[in-house]
């Protein structure tokens, strides 16, 4: 499970494209959003999904603790 911080997530439709993105790397599996502190959760590969976020403008690193 690959935990992410998004910085520049802040509402429903930024998660909206967040999940694109994240589906495209991982398809078939679901990201969970915890907006309130720019989360997201998934299973795959951590680098590999930061780095298709990264490329959409997404403001995207390694969750900690």
């Amino acid at each position: 499970m690959a935990t992410i911080v998004i910085q520049n997530m802040t509402c429903g439709g930024c998660a909206k494209g967040v999940a694109a993105t994240l589906r495209e790397v991982a398809p078939g599996r679901e990201p969970r959003f915890d907006l309130e502190h720019r989360r997201v959760e998934v299973e795959g590969d951590a680098e590999a999904l930061i780095a298709a976020l990264r490329a959409d403008g997404w403001e995207a690193t390694p969750a900690t603790a």
